[in-house]
């Protein structure tokens, strides 16, 4: 067997009557709807529940999964202690898919779990599938637990492809529920306020997931997702991962926006394969035909870091400067003047897909000349930026550069001498120093641009006897 279904649904603790103490009935919609996502997910019969939780453990760089023979939880947190829960977990499906993601070098695993407990992702979801299976005849089941990570949508779109994979090695019969809210920025009058992204983020996911055209996940910028403080896409993408290469038939039975947070849900039944539905193939495909089309358009600047990043990545050796040319074993990369007769600070940052995956600069020339500063931050930006792990060969074809040259900085008196869009910032205490690029894609004010600024240079937000410099930058795409 195979994951034969999978339901999309939000985990309001509201919805829990217990919980709402009569709130609950202006979300009744939502309550119908998960009642009978509920009873669909019983009708396939499975024998495990595959579970994505945005409140289980949560790594940046690590997807993982809970382990141990079983987890105990309750609401207690939301003022109903008497709601309890106590959940077998199918290990042998944990351990094949921590067999497979070894196999396959993919960052996921039962390693590290902060809070064994069950969490209300979890939870929420387990009380309407337990109503269920209490009033029918079918036998029980096992969950396994996922949590979300930092990755890429690409990476949590390969994790549900693995976990997929897992399932078939086992033959088990598994639903797949993909725990999740949508925006919480609808409403004025919400607890998270309001965003103009935020109703076009759920009418857009909607749209997307109700048509179970799940190739739209992946047409969702981080900074956009970020302003709609959205909570259940990654665990969306996970799901369609798990549903690749799979005939959908998709319903959309309800989208409430009363609360200001957005609750959705949908059933997915799986019909069989289709060659069509491979969206993360198509992506790639995509992504790496944009890629090409756009090196033919790389200045001297981008051109260098990239000769430098894929000349790490794959020999293992940082280019020499030699005459006009960067030098890498017997290959040779044309380096202009421009490059080699001024010095400066610089700023080598990488995305892929859309998202930062590196960034490493300098405030001052620490080289003689632009040329080694690019080869010099090249190489860190791809390789120890703490953030994030090294560039592999795999993501050469999809990474997206760009090279801030930066000016000399200049002292300023306050905030009201900078502009984002114009001026980067640095933000000094001590010997603690914090430095934010200007014109970035999530940061819309000054307060805020000084704000990352003091927390990458380890100050207390509220701190104001502060130092601040504006620079301004040369940014080659």
């Amino acid at each position: 067997m195979s994951i034969v279904g999978s339901i999309l649904v939000p985990h309001p603790p509201l919805i829990i009557p217990e919980v709402g103490k009569g709130e609950e009935k202006s979300i009744a919609q939502t309550t119908a709807a998960y009642e009978e996502a509920a009873s669909f997910a019983a009708s396939l019969q499975p024998e495990t529940l595959i579970i994505s939780s945005p409140h289980s453990t949560m790594y940046r760089d690590y997807f993982h999964i809970s382990k141990g023979e079983s987890a105990k939880g309750n609401l207690s947190a939301f003022g109903a202690p008497g709601v309890r829960f106590y959940e077998e977990y199918d290990t042998e499906l944990v351990r094949e898919i921590c067999r497979l993601a070894d196999q396959e070098n993919f960052p996921a695993g039962i390693l590290s779990e902060r809070d064994p407990l069950l969490d209300h992702g979890t939870m929420i979801p387990l009380y309407f599938l337990h109503r269920q299976w209490s009033s029918g005849k079918q036998p029980p089941f096992r969950i396994i637990r996922i949590g979300l990570s930092g990755l890429s949508l690409e990476d949590h779109y390969r994790f549900g492809m693995l976990i997929r994979k897992a399932v078939d090695s086992l033959g088990r019969r598994a639903v797949y529920v993909a725990s999740g809210d949508l925006s919480h920025k609808l409403k004025s009058y919400g607890p998270y306020g309001y965003a103009k992204e935020g109703p076009a983020y759920d009418e857009q996911v909607m749209k997307v997931c109700g048509g179970g055209c799940f190739g739209g996940l992946f047409d969702f910028a981080p900074a956009f997702l970020e302003k709609a403080a959205e909570c259940g896409h990654r665990s969306f993408v996970i799901m369609a991962g798990a549903l690749d290469g799979r005939s959908v038939e998709a319903k959309e039975l309800s989208h409430q926006d009363i609360t200001g947070v957005g609750y959705g849900v949908c059933t997915f039944s799986v019909r069989g394969e289709d060659g069509s539905r491979h969206f993360l193939e198509r992506r790639l495909q995509a992504e790496q035909a944009r890629t090409e089309s756009a090196r033919k358009e790389e200045d001297p600047w981008t051109s260098l870091a990239r000769f430098t990043i894929e000349s790490f990545v794959r020999e293992g050796v940082i280019p020499s400067v030699s005459g006009n040319a960067a030098i890498c074993g017997a290959v040779k990369h044309p380096i202009p003047d421009a490059l080699l007769s001024e010095s400066a600070g610089v700023f080598v940052s990488i995305h892929e897909h859309g998202e930062l995956r590196g960034c490493i600069g300098t405030i001052l020339p620490t080289r003689k000349n632009i040329a080694e500063e690019i080869i010099q931050n090249a190489v860190s930006a791809c390789s120890e930026d703490p953030r994030f792990s090294p560039v592999t060969q795999r993501e050469l074809p999809y990474l997206e550069l760009s090279v801030d040259v930066l000016g000399k900085p200049e002292n300023i008196k306050g905030p009201e001498e900078l502009d984002v869009h114009r001026y980067g910032v640095i933000v000094s205490k001590g010997a603690r120093r914090g430095l934010l690029l200007p014109d970035l894609d999530s940061v819309d004010s000054i307060d805020q641009q000084i704000r990352i600024a003091k927390q990458k240079a380890g100050i207390d937000p509220s701190e104001k006897d502060v130092t601040l410099q504006r620079f301004e930058v040369i940014r080659h795409h």
